[in-house]
Order: structure tokens, then sequence, then C-alpha cells
């Protein structure tokens, strides 16, 4: 890869800083571009397959594809993201199979960025593009390993979100009226060893955007009728 592109589609610090010039930044502009040029053709935003198909030929291209198999070692898989620890115990991956993006990938985006402004500590790094073991494509998100000493409570979780000003709607659900945060419950997040919450696998999206709809159909953790 020459300089200037190396530059250009540099991944973010290890918090998720720096976003303009680097590959969330780009990855972005260019799965909004595939969207734009759907809507053009054929007059919807339902374009989730064709943004992935594209962006895997785009990661390809920019050499930005990872064998994920260099990752480290397989640890865990939920409901979106495969996990992978290194090797060096500093950094866990996901691979993030984008099923909270309902019909394109603008909430995923919209979500990395929104989760490294909320919890910056554990902030995601977007690394590169990488086929899970189901075969699907996926984004690698890159964070930080964080030492525990156990998992939150739901009453520490409540309050902490409660300081940072949003409120609870129902069990793991709350929101400040511009962003709604879901699955927030003892398992995603941690109670470090410095006695801080570590936010590390939650839902974001916009407020008042179809969130709890696209989170009750898709999320095995939601309420079914």
């Amino acid at each position: 890869m020459s300089n200037d592109k190396t530059q250009r589609l540099s991944p973010q610090g290890d918090t998720g800083e720096n976003e303009v010039g680097g590959l969330l930044a780009a990855a972005s502009d260019f799965a909004r571009s595939v969207l734009e040029s759907v809507q053009a053709l054929a007059g919807t935003a339902s374009c989730k397959g064709v943004q992935i198909a594209r962006l895997k030929d785009w990661a390809i291209t920019n050499h930005c594809w990872i064998d994920r198999t260099t990752l480290g070692t397989y640890s865990d898989r939920g409901s979106e993201n495969e996990v992978y620890a290194s090797l060096d115990s500093k950094y866990v991956y996901k691979l993030n199979d984008f099923r909270y993006s309902d019909d394109n990938l603008t909430p995923f985006f919209e979500r990395i960025h929104i989760h490294n402004q909320l919890f910056c500590d554990c902030g995601y790094t977007l690394i590169g593009f990488a086929e899970n073991c189901d075969g699907k494509v996926c984004a690698v998100l890159r964070q930080p390993f964080i030492v525990a000493q156990r998992e939150a409570t739901q009453q520490e979780i409540d309050e902490e979100l409660e300081r940072l000003g949003f409120h609870k709607e129902q069990e793991g659900y709350f929101t400040n009226s511009d962003y709604d945060i879901f699955d927030a419950v003892p398992n995603n997040v941690l109670m470090g060893d410095d006695g801080h919450l570590f936010f590390i696998d939650t839902i974001i999206f916009k407020s008042d955007t179809g969130g709890l709809e696209t989170y009750n159909s898709l999320s095995p953790r939601a309420s079914k009728p």
C-alpha cells in the first residue's frame, strides 16, 4: 500500500479517536455512496446486502481484508459478534455481522461513532473486514482488553447511566432522547479493578429512528410477543 493510501485509510487510535481520515470514516463514506447510488436508481434505502458485498470488494482493494485466523484465539460468540482474544492479551477483536443494521449499514457506523463518544475508555477501532466462521462478511472491531474484577450489577449500571443523563425505559434499555442504549445488562458491562464501569458491548441507535422495533425484531434477548 502506498504511503498516501496508508494515511487515508489508517485505523483509529486504540480508544476510537481520530475518526476523520481513518478507516471508520472511509468505510462509512463508501457505504453511504452505495446507499445513495441505490436510492437514485431504485428509490429504496433497503440495500444492506449490496453494501456488504461492495464493502468486501472495497476492503480487498484497499488492503484491509483480514484473515480472522491471524487475530488470536477464538473466545466467544454473541448475538452479533464473534470474539477473538489477541495473543498478547491487550485487545479483543469482534467480528460484527451487522445484525442490528436492518435495511442499510448507516446505523452500524453511527453506532460505533456514538459508542466511542459515550464510552471512549473502551472504544472501538475499525481495523478492517473479514468473514466469520459462518462465512458472513463482518466488520473487524478492536477493543482494549478490560481487566475487570467482576460484572457490574444491574443497579450499578442503572445508576451510572442515570448519572450520564439517561433514563430507564425497561430492563437494559435506556434513552436520553438523543440516543437509545440496549443490552446494558451485567454481562455487557464490567466493573474494572479501579471501580469504573466499562460498557463493552451495548447496542446503540439514534433516538426516533426505529431502534426499539429493530432491536425487538432481531435480538434474541428481546421479549417476543
